[in-house]
């Protein structure tokens, strides 16, 4: 594997990591495929943290025609389109009418929010589009990096749930700012990665989420940059929406080491997992029945990677759609409708998928009563 070597901290640019973490051989793409096991690749997931702040970081990244295979994030569920809908009224307070996206993926923001504001006008910049022939929304497939330039004049910059996706957050929202006036916005959603990993929740960090970005952090980098915070929203325990304005690059803005209160959590995240799954494991070595994993993504291949007993699993259960019957890619494991459940007696599913836990057990349950849950 040809690694992407980043032994200089994210915020400071110095070489003052010290080493966390390496989960050995995990897979590096978190969705699903229709292509045999030997077609996988793994590679050691590294993690360091920056000893003068306190940013965890990969130190070690992958090409990102690797990472990111394809599109394998459709926003279903219940808070993705509540998080697409707040999000977007959030967006309407501040009255953009000429907007940029980065990363749109699918196009749900945009069309909640030219729903309420039809006579914006909406760009996207995204390499792996999920829509098409969306006559509202302007397309240019391809990345945002710094090679990347528009003619079109804009006002806004938005984006949602991209920021955790670079591999340099100082350097994009740099170029962000180079897109963007004195007094114009810069508006976007990104995961609220210190309740993530607080809960001990597994999609927090991994070969896309290169870097912990909790607040302090973003605040920083925004600053540095010349961003003025305008507005904070919190949702759920899930995302943190910014408004932004720009304004002059702000030299003095300090930064406070939370070195100690990250590392902590860092370990105890490992610590927590490598005794569940123990617990886990003598569970369904005990159960009389059959055994499915919830979630063909990042929270499964996290947990077997933890040392799930893969051998018990009778498949992985999700709701998409695009994923039925491919195959949870680093795994054996084909993926099922939560329809097959139904009507069984004597059936397990192990439910360890974060935030989206409550709404997933409701809907399995309404399935099927008698179902055991471990988590």
């Amino acid at each position: 594997m040809n690694y992407i070597n980043r032994d200089i901290s994210l915020i400071t640019g110095k070489k003052n990591l010290e080493h966390l973490y390496t989960f050995k051989n995990f897979p590096v793409f978190m969705g699903c495929t229709d292509n045999p096991t030997n077609k996988d690749i793994k590679a050691d997931m590294s993690f360091s943290i920056c000893k003068d702040t306190g940013i965890i970081q990969l130190d070690k990244l992958l090409p990102l025609d690797v990472v990111y295979q394809n599109q394998h994030n459709d926003g279903v569920g219940k808070i993705w389109q509540d998080h697409y809908l707040a999000f977007s009224k959030f967006l309407g307070e501040f009255e953009p009418k000429k907007i940029l996206e980065i990363g749109g993926a699918n196009d749900f923001v945009a069309n909640n929010f030219l729903n309420d504001n039809p006579d914006s006008e909406w760009t996207v910049v995204e390499p792996h589009p999920q829509f098409v022939g969306n006559k509202k929304i302007k397309v240019i497939k391809d990345w945002f990096d710094e090679s990347f330039e528009i003619d079109e004049e804009i006002d806004t910059v938005i984006h949602s749930h991209v920021l955790e996706h670079t591999y340099d957050p100082v350097s994009f929202i740099n170029h962000i700012s180079s897109f963007l006036k004195v007094g114009q916005k810069h508006i976007f959603t990104f995961p609220n990665m210190v309740q993530q990993l607080s809960k001990k929740y597994t999609n927090c960090l991994n070969f896309e989420h290169t870097a912990f970005l909790a607040e302090p952090f973003v605040d920083y980098i925004l600053e540095k940059s010349g961003f003025k915070i305008i507005k904070k929203h919190y949702f759920q325990d899930h995302s943190i929406f910014y408004s932004t304005e720009k304004g002059q690059t702000n030299a003095s803005f300090s930064i406070s080491n939370k070195y100690s209160e990250y590392k902590k959590l860092f370990t105890e995240y490992i610590d927590y997992h490598v005794k569940l799954i123990c617990e886990i494991n003598t569970q369904i070595n005990n159960f009389d029945g059959d055994v499915y994993l919830f979630g063909a993504h990042i929270f499964s291949q996290y947990l077997l990677k933890f040392g799930l007993n893969q051998r018990k699993m009778c498949g992985v259960l999700d709701n998409s759609e695009s994923k039925m019957a491919k195959r949870l890619y680093g795994t054996n494991l084909i993926v099922l409708n939560p329809e097959i459940i139904r009507g069984k007696n004597n059936v397990a599913v192990i439910l360890k998928i974060g935030a989206y836990r409550d709404e997933v057990f409701r809907q399995l349950k309404d399935i099927n009563p008698n179902v055991t849950i471990f988590e």
